[in-house]
């Protein structure tokens, strides 16, 4: 297969008839927002695992193994684990008869999975051209370059890989980030592209960054920001970007759909909790009084606590 014509074949299944097609796509997807694990995940606060409630827990595992790349750790009757390297990244819970999530209410934009190298990205991107995984956009974010798909349940995902940190602009605490053509002929230049090598997500996968609906950008800043301690990377029209360390961000919200929404259904498909994790003792208890500080809950847990944002959507955070 040559590049050419692989290309041809990401975008025919990302839906687009050209290159700014699929970045007009990607903007859909992302606004004007992907580092290796080295640095997303070695800042005081970073994301670690995702949990999801799924209707066909063997459909949407398989999917998260075949087109991800993810290893199965743990598979029930009634849920599954998912990592890569050892370190669980994705828990699924079988919910049969959940109502889907609709799409206007708060709760999961897309889980971002961070790929150690451009390498490995196109890697990957290979091994989604020769299996036929549907891809719903792509785009080079400047710090970044991502590619979208969806997994079957409807589920966001985003799959990227990081620029080298000192190459990103800074502007005091702003970055620049926008929505570009992604480079795709340089990416898959950097791989074979006649055969794929992507047997499973290398070992240093990781969640990079999480992206969320919510009902009121101001609301969640306070949480995320006043309660949490993210601090603000950049903010535009409907959305804006948090995290810890200088990253370009751990944490995405936007109201592009989901302007004005109320409390979540816990019983629907979707989000159930993500985790992240904090460096020190110190962070989680500085943590824990502010939330306490703002009625918002924290329950205890093993290593950590658990608080939920003003929509209901769980977090977890956890001592590591």
């Amino acid at each position: 297969m040559t590049i050419d014509l692989t290309r041809r074949t990401l975008l025919h299944l990302a839906g687009a008839s050209s290159l700014s097609a699929a970045a007009v796509a990607a903007a859909q997807a992302e606004g004007t927002a992907g580092g290796g694990p080295t640095f997303a995940n070695r800042t005081p606060m970073r994301i670690g695992m995702v949990t999801l409630r799924v209707r066909n827990l063997d459909l949407v595992a398989d999917y998260y193994r075949d087109a991800i790349g993810l290893t199965v750790l743990v598979r029930t009757a009634t849920g599954a684990r998912l990592g890569a390297g050892g370190v669980p990244l994705l828990d699924l819970s079988l919910r049969a008869n959940a109502p889907a999530e609709a799409r206007n209410a708060a709760g999961l934009y897309h889980t971002a999975f961070l790929m150690p190298t451009r390498k490995d990205l196109a890697r990957w991107l290979v091994h989604a051209a020769k299996n036929k995984v549907p891809l719903s956009g792509f785009a080079d974010h400047l710090v970044s370059e991502s590619v979208y798909l969806d997994d079957p349940e409807g589920n966001g995902i985003e799959v990227y890989a990081d620029r080298a940190p000192e190459t990103w602009k800074w502007d005091g605490s702003s970055v620049a980030m926008a929505t570009d053509q992604l480079d795709i002929d340089g990416l898959l230049a950097l791989t074979d592209t006649r055969t794929t090598n992507y047997a499973k997500a290398p070992d240093d996968l990781r969640i990079g960054h999480m992206h969320l609906r919510v009902g009121d950008l101001e609301q969640a800043d306070r949480f995320y920001g006043g309660a949490i301690g993210f601090d603000p990377t950049r903010k535009r029209s409907g959305a804006a970007f948090l995290s810890s360390g200088r990253y370009h961000h751990h944490l995405g919200i936007n109201v592009w759909q989901s302007a004005g929404a109320g409390p979540r259904d816990d019983t629907a498909t979707g989000l159930a909790w993500f985790s992240l994790e904090v460096a020190t003792q110190q962070i989680l208890e500085a943590q824990t009084l502010r939330l306490r500080q703002a009625g918002a809950p924290a329950a205890a847990i093993e290593n950590g606590i658990e608080t939920s944002d003003p929509w209901g959507t769980k977090l977890r955070l956890i001592k590591v």
